[in-house]
């Protein structure tokens, strides 16, 4: 197939780029490079343009039909969007908007569209499926979940299709390859961890050892980025085979502490990582891990990464 992937220059939308191009798909990525890298995107054709600039898409559209468009292009950064909310309306969904209106224009109907576990808030559940309220509690959170109704509307007045796939705490990164993730500030765990056994930072910083898990650290589902890759190209299928929208959620169903996570990386390293405790965050509930259970049995999700060593060691390759 021929696929736009919109953001194909940061970290996951790299990877699914460069996954889906060893299937054998035709990729077109489109990137504005304020949070992308350009080498990320290399060994595509590449085109350099910004969702807020409807001409920008047209220029791409009007190089042929495209079987399907992903969209990687949002702002992600929780904290950022609490302080700077008009950046992350404008950006994630008067840009999805655009994007939406030139599919139309141009008879594209298929999206995958990359959600977030952040539209469901802080549910009171030990595994979060697809029912579960959406309640998001930041701006962020609030931008994905606007867009899915979006495409909810759009679908019913237009005939759009899409799967929007809501994942929890992407990491790892393709072995053997340029791809990794960068960003700046990073904020997630995992590379913040390696930076320690890396010797690049000093310390890590745990936000609240007093929750009610096991180890009194919070608990979340950390999923491969290639995994996500897979889950990508498979709704990309299930869009072209069933012609009808739906959401799926994606995890690994088994949450590890960030003790344990910790840990993982003590072991693949080798190495002992410095802690310090710090006060809780606010708004960082105690355990957060999806139910990916609708997207193994329609989908045929199946991760090729369940285990969290395998994940630390991939960034270890």
């Amino acid at each position: 197939m021929r696929v736009l992937v919109c953001g194909g220059a940061g970290y996951i939308g790299s990877h699914t780029a460069w996954y889906l191009k060893n299937q054998g798909h035709d990729v077109v990525v489109f990137d504005n490079l304020s949070t992308g890298h350009r080498h990320l995107a290399e060994g595509h054709t590449f085109v350099y343009g910004d969702l807020l600039n409807p001409w920008d898409l047209k220029r791409v559209f009007q190089t042929g039909s495209f079987d399907c468009v992903m969209h990687f292009a949002a702002f992600i950064a929780v904290g950022e969007s609490v302080t700077a909310p008009h950046l992350y309306y404008r950006n994630n969904v008067t840009g999805v908007q655009n994007l939406l209106d030139v599919m139309m224009e141009y008879g594209v109907k298929n999206l995958v569209f990359s959600s977030t576990a952040a539209i469901f808030g802080q549910p009171d559940v030990d595994l979060i499926d697809e029912s579960v309220p959406k309640n998001p509690i930041n701006p962020y959170g609030r931008t994905k979940w606007f867009c899915e109704q979006i495409f909810s509307d759009y679908a019913e007045a237009f005939g759009l299709h899409y799967v929007a796939l809501r994942y929890f705490n992407a990491c790892g990164r393709a072995p053997g390859t340029h791809l990794r993730e960068l960003h700046d500030p990073e904020t997630h765990l995992i590379p913040l961890i390696v930076q320690v056994a890396e010797k690049k930072r000093s310390h890590i910083s745990i936000f609240g050892s007093d929750y009610p898990t096991p180890d009194g650290t919070c608990i979340r589902d950390y999923i491969h980025v290639l995994d996500l890759a897979q889950a990508h190209e498979q709704a990309m299928h299930y869009l072209s085979r069933e012609k009808r929208s739906n959401a799926f959620n994606l995890g690994n169903g088994a949450g590890h502490s960030v003790e344990e996570v910790i840990q993982a990386v003590e072991k693949v390293y080798e190495c002992p990582i410095e802690r310090v405790q710090a006060p809780r965050r606010e708004g960082d509930p105690a355990r957060l891990v999806a139910s990916s259970r609708k997207a193994r049995e329609i989908l045929g999700w199946n991760p090729e990464y369940p285990e969290l060593e395998q994940i630390v060691q991939t960034l270890k390759l």
